[in-house]
């Protein structure tokens, strides 16, 4: 038997080699992880700045004006009997369907 007549002995170990030394070269050129650590939080840190309306809002102790305590206390009552009592919805598709009226005399 000789090297030429089964190609396939050479070519499996070849391949196997080549890539294994890609792999440990390609290993060596990864050094991107302290970019990243040192980056990581940013992106929220960026949107959490951008939704916020007014950063001093917590500083504020004026009392809120327009809303008397009693309307409040109604509007929290009737908030919380929402969820407790929670509204029918009606299909707007299915008005009149099967009421057996047919609404001609």
């Amino acid at each position: 038997m000789t090297i030429l007549k089964h190609p396939i002995r050479l070519a499996r170990p070849a391949a196997t080699l080549s890539a294994i030394t890609a792999l440990l070269l390609l290993g060596g050129c990864m050094n991107s992880t302290p970019r990243y650590d040192a980056q990581f939080g940013d992106a929220v840190r960026t949107l959490r700045a951008m939704q916020t309306i007014n950063p001093e809002a917590s500083g504020n102790t004026d009392p809120v004006t327009g809303v008397d305590g009693r309307a409040a206390t109604y509007a929290l009552d009737r908030y919380g009997m929402s969820f407790r009592n929670p509204p029918t919805e009606n299909n707007a598709y299915v008005i009149g369907v099967g009421s057996g009226n047919s609404g001609s005399p």
